[in-house]
């Protein structure tokens, strides 16, 4: 299911070492020389890229489609994450299985996610695959096997999904299912991206044929491959494969923008699997994409309040205080995916604690903490500590070229410049003590969401 971009987050909640000496993570660069991206925009639209780097015999392939939770029709919740599934279930010339037996026997990995603005199928393998991934690629795009029995199986497979990761697990799908449903109230931003069961229940093969021709058109992705290849092989093998693939006009994307709410919303679930209380709160971040900058003020205080043990509110609340056995602080729908997103994105505070202190007073020593940032931002060495964490996670995603092929194509998908990928740790690394105080400020004035977990009878409160 959703949820990576490993280059930019080192997965999806990101966990840094911060017990280190102050010398080892100022050892981290925040730029390196980038690799030169080459491109080509077939006849159809589909957008190439090819990103060489011979450092190891392997390719990474990623085609990123502009489809994800916030594209699926009304009354069709989950939609988009379905269509992932049967675009697995093989294609005009691979029988189903095919493709893993393929992938596999070649000596290759593969896989896919659906998030809230993009849907990503990705493979990395020996360079001498790279022909049999891109035909595999262009034959699912071009005609997936939509079939009654196909999506009868996946509709299954996709519930059974829900029931282990969701229904059946502690905390099931918190905050990313039910935060934005009270932070948010259009449609696009606020639904369950998993799908109802009832929605998913009566989908029909008339909706994914629908579906598959208004977003899966070579003029809604981008294909990209790095690693150990040749820019015009690239190129020519695209245009080989997926240059027959029918042309059409690309739709429309958003706005979803939202005004800020107006006061502060609550909402109380109880979760009878949950050991201990919870809460998850929102706040309003910048634009990732029309306000990169500010954006990345906000991630840098996240990183300052909720990331690592040395940040403000794991080291007052957990380990001075000890009224809680887990703070963390990101931004997007799963936690650090907010730069491939379009706006609105939530700046997440989430806590799970014993019952010794109220949620009402830990919200207090929430808003305590952002203030304290706010009105004399940060520490000495505190904005090192997490620039060189943000470097070192960034650098360390990069170097698989399978999430550097996925992380390309969603750059170029959502900010039109997958250059920006590698900009990232040195705009980062820019932020200064001011925009950090003034993002805190920014959050301490706003209004928020709050979605409580309450425990089973009985259990710690």
């Amino acid at each position: 299911m959703p949820g990576r971009l490993a280059a930019v987050r080192s997965r999806c909640l990101p966990c840094f070492d911060t017990g280190s000496p102050r010398a080892s993570f100022l050892a981290v660069p925040a730029t390196r020389p980038s690799p030169t991206i080459e491109r080509a925009v077939l006849r159809n639209g589909l957008r190439v890229l090819a990103v060489p780097d011979r450092s190891s015999p392997l390719v990474g392939v990623a085609v990123v489609y502009d489809v994800g939770f916030r594209s699926e029709p009304e009354g069709r919740t989950g939609f988009a994450h379905l269509f992932e599934h049967l675009m697995f279930q093989g294609s005009a010339n691979v029988a189903k299985v095919e493709h893993v037996r393929l992938v596999e026997a070649a000596g290759g990995l593969f896989n896919g996610h659906t998030m809230s603005d993009l849907t990503a199928y990705y493979e990395v393998l020996p360079s001498g695959a790279l022909e049999l991934a891109l035909w595999l690629e262009a034959d699912r795009m071009a005609a997936p096997a939509v079939t009654e029995e196909n999506l009868a199986n996946q509709i299954s497979v996709v519930e059974e999904e829900i029931k282990v990761n969701v229904l059946n697990q502690p905390y099931g799908g918190f905050p990313w299912i039910v935060l934005p449903g009270l932070a948010f109230d259009t449609y696009p931003n606020a639904h369950n991206g998993y799908g109802d069961f009832s929605h998913l229940e009566e989908a029909s093969v008339d909706d994914a044929v629908r579906f598959h021709s208004s977003y899966y058109a070579p003029a809604n992705a981008v294909l990209a491959v790095a690693g150990d290849c040749e820019p015009d092989e690239v190129f020519a093998l695209a245009e080989r494969f997926f240059g027959p693939i029918a042309s059409s006009e690309a739709p429309s994307h958003g706005p979803y923008s939202e005004p800020p709410l107006a006061r502060e919303r609550r909402k109380v679930i109880d979760d009878p699997l949950a050991p201990q209380p919870a809460f998850a709160v929102g706040y309003r971040a910048p634009d990732p994409v029309g306000a990169l900058d500010r954006h990345l003020a906000h991630a840098v205080a996240a990183s300052v309040l909720g990331d690592g043990d040395a940040s403000r509110l794991r080291v007052r609340l957990m380990h001075k205080d000890h009224l809680v056995t887990d703070v963390g602080c990101s931004l997007g729908v799963f936690g650090g995916d907010s730069v491939v997103m379009r706006d609105p994105v939530l700046f997440r505070v989430v806590v799970h604690h014993p019952g010794v202190a109220s949620n009402d007073a830990l919200l207090e020593a929430i808003d305590e903490e952002l203030e304290r940032l706010g009105g004399h931002g940060a520490e000495p060495g505190e904005l090192e500590r997490v620039k060189a964490s943000f470097a070192g996670g960034f650098w360390k995603g990069v170097d698989s070229v399978m999430e550097r092929s996925i992380s390309l194509a969603s750059f170029e998908v959502v900010h039109g410049r997958a250059e920006l990928l590698y900009e990232l740790p040195e705009r980062y690394s820019a932020v200064t003590p001011d925009e950090l105080a003034a993002a805190a400020a920014d959050l301490a004035r706003q209004s928020r969401a709050v979605v409580e977990i309450k425990p089973a009878k009985g259990a710690s409160r």
